[in-house]
């Protein structure tokens, strides 16, 4: 995003708006990146090890180069395997476990469409419970009814968690003792001619898997920080965080809806406005280590329990600030339960070390979060939640942020509104000004 080289643009004492200039050349991110990065979020709601999706892409992709496959099929493969989780937050009510299975299989790939990815690739994430005879969880397709980009995620997906529990040798052992049944005998004899070659296993404990695996996407794809792919991205990871939760189904779009509208209010230049809808988009990723449990506890929460809690914007911080560009963003988004005079969590931050954009979306996320019902409330009226809210202005909220919030006329808007909307919003507004 518009990180101004990672510095942050600090408020007045008095909190006043500080307009931060518009970069010259503004910076382009790599999709691989931010997707790679975000993957530690989809580890977290499967329960699987830190860094499971991607070492199962550099596996994948490795299998990929051996199998021969096209430079097109393997691209519409790396994302598959990158976003192989995305499904799996939603918890599906009902018993069976094939309809469970499909249900999260074809949310992964609804999940892919809205970033804007191939349709090959949202099709080989809804197949990968699929198995080579057929007695899968999902569609119940048989040997080649299956993709071939789903038949590789399921053996590396495998090789992964197997290596990672028990050892390289065992987890080989599981898929040639499963060839014919779950595996494909093409893949496991490929992933067979790796290993003799000490090529499947090499690198895969290092610490930079991040770049082994940004340096394997076949097209290289590259995002300005306004660019509709980079919105579609930050929507659906934003999807799959509230999913994990029927109380936070829509919480996200809330407050990048009512951030948009403080900080149009506040008058931040267009580039500044979607800098903070991006940042409330993506604010809450980090709770995607907190159990579904805590999240939906209707009783008071044990002192373990709010420990949990409230680490979750420090595993926002990390997960964001590992992708390069993100700086500042990661900044704004972890400190969305910050409070201008330090009571807050999790740094304790003041108001001299928020920034304007921070300012915003702390408003922002209490508003909806109050507005929203939880399994412990119902949500409160709008002019209740206000009047709460300025009970503690200015001592924990931006009195400016609160004023703008209150004339904006926005209530619990949880609606979707895409890219194109707040950009023509954006423009009409710039006319009026002019």
């Amino acid at each position: 995003m518009s990180s101004e080289k990672g510095k942050r643009s600090r408020s007045s004492d008095k909190g006043k708006a500080s307009q931060s200039p518009e970069p010259a050349d503004p910076p382009t991110l790599r999709v691989a990146e931010i997707v790679s990065a975000l993957s530690q979020a989809l580890d977290f709601g499967s329960g699987s090890p830190p860094w499971h999706s991607v070492r199962t892409c550099i596996l994948g992709m490795r299998l990929a180069a051996e199998l021969r496959l096209g430079t097109e099929q393997q691209n519409h493969l790396y994302y598959a395997l990158l976003l192989k989780d995305a499904g799996w937050t939603v918890n599906p009510a009902g018993e069976n476990r094939r309809d469970i299975f499909a249900i999260r299989c074809e949310r992964g790939g609804t999940l892919a469409r809205l970033m804007r990815l191939p349709e090959q690739t949202a099709q080989s994430i809804a197949c990968i419970s699929e198995r080579w005879n057929g007695q899968g969880n999902a569609q119940g397709l048989a040997r080649d009814q299956i993709p071939i980009a789903s038949r590789i995620i399921l053996a590396a997906q495998t090789l992964d968690m197997f290596a990672i529990t028990f050892g390289p040798e065992p987890a080989m052992r599981v898929l040639v003792e499963n060839t014919g049944l779950w595996f494909d005998p093409t893949v496991v004899k490929a992933a067979r001619s790796l290993e003799k070659r000490g090529r499947l296993w090499k690198g895969l404990e290092e610490p930079k898997l991040l770049a082994q695996a940004v340096s394997l996407e076949p097209h290289p794809t590259v995002v300005s920080d306004s660019d509709a792919t980079l919105d579609a991205i930050c929507q659906a990871f934003a999807t799959i965080v509230d999913a994990k939760s029927p109380f936070t189904f829509y919480h996200s779009n809330g407050v990048a809806n009512a951030a948009v509208a403080i900080a149009r209010k506040l008058g931040l230049d267009n580039s500044r406005v979607l800098f903070v809808r991006h940042a409330a988009l993506l604010h809450d990723i980090g709770k995607m280590a907190i159990p579904n449990e805590i999240l939906q506890k209707s009783t008071e929460l044990t002192r373990a329990e709010w420990q949990t809690v409230h680490a979750h914007p420090a595993h926002t911080y990390r997960i964001l600030n590992s992708i390069r560009g993100f700086g500042e963003l990661s900044e704004v988004a972890a400190s969305h339960h910050e409070r201008l005079n330090g009571t807050g969590y999790y740094r304790g931050l003041t108001a001299d070390q928020l920034s304007i954009e921070a300012r915003i979306l702390i408003v922002a996320d209490v508003f909806d979060a109050l507005m929203a019902k939880r399994p412990y409330r119902e949500g409160m009226a709008r002019e209740v939640v206000l009047q709460l809210i300025r009970s503690k202005t200015p001592e924990q909220f931006d009195p400016d942020c609160v004023a703008a919030l209150e004339s904006s006329g926005i209530g619990g808007d949880q609606s979707y509104i895409d890219l194109h909307t707040v950009q023509a919003q954006l423009g009409a507004a710039a006319g009026r000004r002019r």
